[in-house]
């Protein structure tokens, strides 16, 4: 297995496997290529996917705002989970936030995904139940 940085030119692979995983959530804008160019433009070092050959099999997106580092779109397909690759890809982002001088991470995983909360907790992360999550739709063709 090779991992390597993510780069746009990933974008239509990455986006099929985005849609391949059950549990992911994606929005019209903000994973469209033209969002997800902005956001690795702006965190061009901390997102990362696995390689097996010349098929992305894994990545992780991940980003700061310079204050606390974020994960989004982390997924492992189905024939290599339990092999490590999901928890080198959170490895390798959260080594590039550190080197970027990033102290947290934070992620949201959605409460019905099982796999996806048991994954996060197998790697020691903390379930948050003291706070409440708030978002709003600031552009409402974000679908």
């Amino acid at each position: 297995m090779n991992y390597r940085k993510i780069v746009i030119e990933d974008y239509d692979t990455l986006f099929k496997l985005w849609q391949s995983i059950a549990g992911m959530g994606l929005r019209s804008l903000d994973d469209s290529r033209e969002g997800i160019a902005k956001f690795l433009k702006r965190n061009p070092e901390t997102s990362f996917c696995a390689v097996d050959g010349d098929a992305i099999v894994g990545c992780i997106l991940c980003g700061n705002d310079g204050r606390r580092g974020f994960i989004y779109h982390a997924c492992v397909l189905p024939d290599y989970r339990k092999n490590g690759v999901g928890k080198q890809l959170v490895e390798l982002a959260l080594a590039a936030l550190k080197k970027e001088g990033i102290t947290k991470c934070a992620l949201v995983c959605f409460s019905s995904n099982e796999l996806g909360n048991g994954f996060w907790r197998s790697l020691g992360w903390e379930l948050r139940t003291d706070l409440n999550y708030f978002n709003m739709l600031i552009e409402e063709n974000n679908i």
